[in-house]
């Protein structure tokens, strides 16, 4: 293992677009000595520029000393080509996101730099092995994927190929910390770990949009108030870009060999050959003005009169939640074993569509309501209809629900609702990830919030919902489905039936 701490440690980054300058910036400011080198004529003197502008305004807003960001800046070194890379301690390529450019590169390096030199890549979707495998030492390479941007990312993804020798992971959890950002270790494996662990968000948020159960913005507004998203999942393809995103769900769902559960969109498709990419081209799933979303208004409330509501006795504790709000905002309640015969019919089903529901409890299919209870009726409420409900009753409950002023999401018959699907979904994927060992249950939790951004870890996220509700979602949607996509992940079923933590690791 090289001694990270070493005052003199040198760094070299080929490669000087945004995540080589990132990647350089915080190296520089971890006091170590950074040699920068990029094909492009002037490439590397900018970057240089650059990095040294930004030391300036973080000293001049108090973030760092002003001899702190002279310092830092003098570190940094260019350099004229690779040649003047031998002595470096470390090597991190950021150059293009292609397989031959990256062998070409470490086999020329190999023999500039020291036999101890270590060589990693920043890739973030293709095999470190197979980068290494055109090296004569394949077992000095290791994957070091740092997310944009990379000073504000504070996660760092440390991978591991077959061929990798244990010194360089050790190395780079090492260099990571220094660099004051946290090492996930991962397996060598498509997406790696926040890459494959985002599949969950954005494809079931399509799947959802495909079957035509709510509008984009629509299941925007629920991902965000209901489940907790800082972006709902069509904002979020927006900012990326589809140009971006499309080639990534195509790629990690190949290279699995079609693995269901990271199926891609024909939506996405279609919008990315039209060249509806996002806020880029100024039209994604929303339009922009300039760089203002313009974001289509939310239905208003109707206006209707209310009729008494009866309410499922199937969740007892949903229920008296549910009657409890019904009361205080006024509305009778028909408080029979059955429904009179002009109630309304609140059902709150876990994980069932409506039409289910109301068959499976002999209600009138007509005159149902489902009210999904997983995550509270603070933000929003979404309320669900069968294909015969009366709109007069679907308006009536949207009245009542909306009565003190909390919005209301009406969707179209759909089992697991928008919000539980999206969570049950990528609860899922990450118990996956845990089974095949890929990352530690810690790590993978700690590297989505740090690199996804999301409310909670995937694995945290099911166990504040709870694992035996997850499963028994899951299921439902499986056998609703009969797709695979659906199928629940060895790690989930087991851990739900014995009552355990999904964090819980194997001995």
């Amino acid at each position: 293992m090289l001694d990270v701490a070493r005052p003199d440690l040198t760094l070299g980054v080929v490669g000087a677009g945004v995540m080589g300058r990132g990647i350089a910036q915080i190296a520089a400011a971890a006091g170590i000595a950074v040699r920068l080198v990029d094909a492009r004529p002037g490439a590397a003197s900018a970057a240089k520029d650059s990095i040294g502008e930004t030391f300036t305004r973080l000293a001049e807003k108090g973030r760092m000393t002003g001899e702190a960001a002279r310092t830092a800046t003098s570190r940094l070194t260019v350099a004229g080509d690779l040649a003047d890379l031998a002595g470096c301690h470390i090597v991190i390529e950021a150059i293009v996101e292609d397989l031959p450019p990256k062998q070409e590169l470490f086999t020329a390096l190999e023999p500039i730099v020291g036999g101890d030199c270590l060589l990693a890549t920043n890739t973030s979707s293709l095999s470190v092995a197979a980068i290494a495998a055109a090296c004569r030492r394949p077992g000095r390479v290791g994957g070091f994927h740092f997310f944009n941007p990379v000073p504000l990312m504070k996660v760092v993804e440390v991978i591991d190929s077959v061929r990798s020798e244990p010194w360089v992971a050790e190395t780079l959890v090492a260099l990571a910390k220094r660099l004051g950002h946290f090492p996930a270790r991962a397996k060598d494996t498509p997406g790696f770990l926040v890459n494959h662990a985002g599949r969950g968000f954005g494809t079931e948020a399509l799947r959802i949009l495909q079957e035509g159960i709510a509008a984009f913005d629509e299941i925007d507004r629920i991902a965000r108030d209901v489940a907790g998203f800082r972006m709902g999942p069509f904002e979020l393809l927006d900012l990326t870009g589809l140009d971006v995103s499309h080639p990534v769900m195509e790629s990690i769902y190949n290279q699995f060999y079609q693995e269901p559960r990271f199926r891609p969109s024909p939506i996405t498709h279609q919008r990315f050959v039209a060249g509806l990419l996002g806020r880029k081209t100024g039209q994604g799933f929303y339009g922009y003005s300039g760089d203002k979303q313009v974001v289509p208004p939310a239905p208003p409330v109707p206006k209707v009169d209310i009729p008494p509501v009866w309410i499922s006795r199937d969740e007892p504790e949903w229920r008296r939640v549910l009657a409890d709000l019904v009361k205080a905002l006024g509305a009778a309640l028909d408080d029979g074993e059955k429904p009179q015969p002009a109630s309304l019919c609140l059902v709150t089903p876990l994980g069932d569509d409506a039409t289910t529901t109301a068959l499976a409890q002999g209600l009138d299919a007509s005159r149902i309501i489902a009210v999904d209870m997983l995550f509270g009726l603070k933000a929003r409420r979404t309320i669900m209809t069968t294909p015969v409900t009366d709109p007069q009753m679907r308006d009536a409950a949207w009245a009542l629900l909306a009565g003190d002023g909390v919005p209301v999401s009406a969707i179209h018959d759909s089992p697991g609702f928008v919000a539980p699907r999206i969570v049950a979904h990528i609860v899922n994927v990450g118990c996956d990830i845990s089974q095949q060992r890929i990352a530690t249950p810690q790590d993978l939790d700690r590297a989505v919030t740090l690199g996804l951004g999301y409310p909670h870890g995937p694995l945290a996220f099911g166990d504040a919902i709870g694992p035996a509700r997850i499963l028994r979602l899951l299921e439902a949607l499986h056998t609703f489905y009969k797709d695979p996509r659906y199928r629940p992940s060895p790690w989930l079923a087991r851990r739900a039936r014995l009552g355990v933590s999904l964090l819980t690791p194997e001995g």
